[in-house]
């Protein structure tokens, strides 16, 4: 089995983790990213191989992909950088994987299915934090009632958020909410709906988010009703109702330059002890059309950790040629199980 892909946004925060720890299973990505000066220290801290494009350049991205079989694209905001980068391994035939979380990216390359099947390739978005325990943990819902017609998940991340992340956040607080109501995705105002959710530790309030499953859970199950819920503070969720009356300001440029800017001067990301200490929660709940409801939930590690486990756990699975062609969601290729082979993660069905 080959130990080579590439890694795209290696510099960044999660790039970087994923990176080290993957040097530490004994494979040896290829480093790549737009600014050869940023990727230098890490490929000579790691002793790998880098390579610095643009994904605006054809040219030097087909050159940089010919020898890969696959690309685990970590470099966002994903709306932007999806494409490119999908583009260049439909047209070099080579793997793609990335750790996107946002509905329209999955709902993009979900609609390549059919080039990727041509191409012979596999197109699996979302192999991190967003959204593999969520994906299994809703095609185990699914397993356990066949008959369901609508699905609510939850998430509670105990740890820091990282300045990608955030960034992501800031240029899509102004889009409001998302569900997906008898099939179709569907806009809501911004903290739509609030319930509350047991995720093992007594009862918190929490709040729709327009979370990735809201794509990739239908593809995953057929359930034709999907809302996502998180816990927020009050403080958060009284700015995401103002967001109802703000949009058009928040989406003003000086504005979302001014915020990105707030952004870039905190923290990369959680620290390493911040990381460990840390963890991450969901839950989930089916119901069919009589009334039956069933819960489960998942116990997993910190966000950012379990990203780089479960993304490398997949590129391996990929290096080792379980792959199936076409635009896949984790679940659809590794099964509701695949979150249980990584460490550190445990199920529980609840009712």
């Amino acid at each position: 089995m080959s130990s080579t892909f590439m890694l795209y946004g290696a510099n960044g925060y999660t790039g970087t983790l994923i990176a080290r720890l993957a040097v530490q299973r004994g494979l040896r990505p290829i480093l790549a990213a737009r600014n050869a000066e940023k990727l230098a220290p890490l490929a000579t801290e790691l002793s790998l191989e880098y390579r610095a494009f643009s994904l605006d350049d054809t040219a030097a991205t087909d050159e940089a992909l010919a020898d890969v079989p696959l690309v685990l694209h970590c470099a966002g905001p994903f709306e932007r950088t999806a494409k490119p980068m999908v583009d260049g391994c439909l047209r070099t035939k080579r793997h793609y994987l990335d750790i996107t979380g946002e509905v329209s990216v999955f709902e993009a390359i979900a609609s390549r299915d059919a080039e990727a099947k041509t191409a012979g390739v596999m197109l699996l978005p979302g192999v991190g934090f967003d959204v593999v325990p969520s994906d299994c943990l809703a095609a185990h819902l699914k397993r356990r009632l066949p008959t369901a017609a609508r699905l609510s998940l939850a998430f509670q991340i105990q740890g820091g958020v990282s300045r990608g992340t955030a960034t992501t956040v800031i240029e899509n607080q102004h889009k409001g909410g998302l569900v997906r109501r008898d099939g179709v995705i569907t806009p809501v105002p911004a903290a739509w709906k609030t319930r509350q959710i047991d995720f093992g530790q007594g009862l918190v309030e929490a709040t729709t988010v327009p979370w990735g499953d809201v794509s990739t859970a239908f593809y995953s199950t057929g359930i034709p009703n999907i809302e996502l819920y998180m816990p927020v503070p009050a403080s958060r969720r009284r700015a995401m109702l103002a967001s109802r009356y703000i949009g058009w300001l928040l989406a003003l440029a000086p504005v979302q330059e001014y915020l990105k800017g707030q952004i870039q001067k905190q923290a990369p990301g959680p620290t390493d002890a911040q990381r460990t200490q840390g963890s991450s929660l969901l839950w989930g709940e089916v119901e069919d059309d009589s009334g039956k409801k069933l819960v489960s939930r998942l116990q997993c590690p910190e966000a950012y950790t379990l990203t780089a486990m479960t993304a490398l756990a997949i590129v391996q699975k990929v290096l080792a040629g379980q792959v199936a062609v076409g635009f896949q969601t984790p679940s659809k290729v590794y099964g509701a199980d695949f979150i249980l082979e990584i460490e550190g993660v445990f199920r529980e069905d609840v009712n």
